[in-house]
């Protein structure tokens, strides 16, 4: 029984349980959703790869990641943590994220100072590369 249980823990998506970072602060309106499900986003949350940032009209919200990325977006917005991927050994990976509309700002963290296409933001009109550096994106609905 127990081998039946490690080799179908081993088969499962390693994004699963993989937690990227925790939510520092919330303000006003904001939520996760993650699995079709939406629920109010919490401070000291783990947020994963796949989920979905929303803010409301007063909403802002805080997240640092494994990699010591910070972001944090403003009222209106909608934001996919698309890839997160770490490896704190060779401080290498690849960090994607979607802006569907909304504001956000950004200090990249480990991951950007490795590779210069390692992180990037993807809106509706445009994908910037992030090579180390602060910055602000603003996408209107």
């Amino acid at each position: 029984m127990r081998l039946l249980l490690a080799i179908l823990l081993l088969a499962l998506p390693a994004t699963a349980w993989a937690e990227i970072g925790r939510i520092k602060l919330t303000i006003g309106q904001t939520s996760v959703q993650r699995d079709g499900k939406t629920a109010p986003a919490r401070v000291e949350q783990a947020v994963e790869t796949s989920d979905v940032i929303i803010t409301g009209k007063d909403g802002r919200i805080s997240i640092v990641f494994k990699d010591n990325s910070r972001f944090s977006a403003g009222p209106n917005s909608r934001i996919e943590l698309t890839i997160f991927k770490f490896n704190p050994g060779k401080r290498d990976g690849e960090f994607i994220t979607k802006l569907d509309q909304g504001t956000l700002a950004m200090i990249s963290g480990k991951i950007a100072k490795q590779r210069k296409d390692a992180m990037k933001v993807r809106t509706p009109a445009s994908i910037l590369g992030v090579r180390g550096t602060k910055f602000l994106v603003k996408v209107d609905p």
